[in-house]
C-alpha cells in the first residue's frame, strides 16, 4: 500500500555523502532516506533525471521503509572493487578499500581522457586483482568499442564489457563482432521494455540495480524473466541503498557473479557504520542510520526543501499497489 504523501515527507532525511575520489563527475552524494515500518527506503535518483525516471527510485525507497525483504537464499554477498577513472598511480589507494576483492569493475569512456589510459588503468588493476570488468556506461560507438575490446584485452582477459554502446542495436552488433562477454545495465534500466536487450541477444549479462527499476521486488520479477546471468549492482546507494542490493543479491535462485555493491568504500563517510567485505564479500542484513551521522551528514536546508520538491514531483506519478 502506498502511504500518503505527508506520511513519507515527515520522515524523510536528506543527507549529504562527501566522496573520496570524483564518480559520475560528482564530489558530494545527496540522497533522501525514508523512515516507515519496515525499515528504511532510500530515494537517490541522481540530479539530473527527471520526474518520470526518478519516481521508480521513490517507489524502491517506499518498499525499503513499508515492505519487509524476500527470504535470503544466502547470507553472504561477494563483491567487486569499484575503480573511478582515477589515475592509474591511484588504483592501489582505491583497491586498499576493498579488503580480499578477487574482482574488480574499472570505469573506462570518461570524458577527456583516452582509450591508453584506460588501458593503463586497467592493467594496474590487473597487478592487484585477478578478474577484471570494465564499465563504458555507454560512452563507446561500436567502432570504439570493438577497438577498445582489442586494446583493453591485448594484456589479460576481461570478465564483460558493461554497457559499451548506448543502444540495444549496437550491443547486439558488438556482441557478434568481440569474443568478450557484453553487459546491458542502461540499455536495461533505463529502457520502457527492460528485457528488449535480451530479446535481441544483445547481452551475456543483465547488471540490475534495485532503486532505477523501482525495487527489490520489480528487479526479481525483471531477473525470473530472463536467461542471462544477473549481476546485482549500486547506483552509488548509501549504507541504506546497499543493504537493499545484498537483499536483492540474496534472494536470487543463482548467483553467478561478484556484485557491484562495494561502492560505500568511495564515501568518506556514511548514514551507517558498514562492517568491510570480509574475504571479498558482504554480509546480508537491514541498516539503521545512525542519528548522530544522520544529524552530522544532513544537508542544507536550501537542498533539503530541494528534495522535498522532487518527492512531491514524482510521488503522483507511482503506480497504486493492489492494496490501495
Amino acid at each position: 500500500m502506498t502511504p500518503r504523501l505527508a506520511e513519507l515527507l515527515d520522515r524523510l532525511h536528506v543527507v549529504a555523502l562527501p566522496m573520496r575520489v570524483r564518480f559520475r563527475g560528482i564530489t558530494t552524494r545527496e540522497v533522501a532516506l525514508l523512515e516507515g515500518p519496515a525499515g528504511w527506503g532510500e530515494f537517490g535518483p541522481f540530479v539530473e533525471y527527471g520526474p518520470v525516471e526518478a519516481a521508480a527510485w521513490l517507489a524502491s525507497g517506499i518498499e525499503g521503509a513499508y515492505r519487509q525483504p524476500p527470504p535470503p537464499r544466502r547470507d553472504r554477498i561477494p563483491i567487486n572493487a569499484t575503480v573511478p577513472a582515477v589515475a592509474a598511480a591511484q588504483v592501489p589507494e582505491v583497491l586498499a578499500r576493498f579488503p580480499g576483492a578477487r574482482t574488480a569493475k574499472v570505469k573506462v569512456a570518461e570524458p577527456g581522457q583516452t582509450l591508453a589510459d584506460d588501458v593503463e588503468r586497467v592493467n594496474a588493476v590487473r597487478e592487484l586483482v585477478a578478474t577484471v570488468r570494465v564499465d563504458a556506461n555507454g560512452g563507446w560507438t561500436v567502432e570504439q568499442a570493438a577497438r577498445a575490446a582489442a586494446a583493453l584485452t591485448a594484456d589479460g582477459p576481461l570478465e564483460y564489457l558493461e554497457q559499451p554502446c548506448a543502444g540495444v542495436d549496437e550491443l547486439a552488433e558488438l556482441r557478434r563482432r568481440v569474443d568478450v562477454p557484453i553487459a546491458a545495465d542502461e540499455s536495461i534500466r533505463k529502457a520502457a521494455d527492460p528485457l528488449a536487450v535480451v530479446r535481441a541477444h544483445a547481452a551475456d549479462i543483465a547488471v540490475l540495480k534495485v532503486a532505477p527499476l523501482g525495487g527489490i521486488s520489480a528487479l526479481l520479477e525483471i531477473a525470473a524473466q530472463i536467461d542471462i546471468p544477473v549481476v546485482v549492482s549500486s547506483a552509488l546507494d548509501s549504507a541504506v541503498g546497499i543493504a537493499a542490493g545484498l537483499s536483492a543479491a540474496a534472494a536470487l535462485p543463482r548467483l553467478e557473479h561478484a556484485c557491484g555493491l562495494g561502492t560505500g568504500g568511495l564515501f568518506v563517510d556514511d548514514v551507517a557504520e558498514i562492517a568491510a567485505p570480509v574475504d571479498g564479500s558482504l554480509a546480508v542484513g537491514p541498516v539503521t542510520p545512525d542519528p548522530e551521522r544522520l544529524r552530522a551528514l544532513a544537508a542544507p536546508p536550501e537542498r533539503r526543501q530541494w528534495w522535498i520538491d522532487r518527492v512531491n514531483a514524482c510521488y503522483p506519478l507511482l503506480v497504486p499497489s493492489s492494496s490501495d
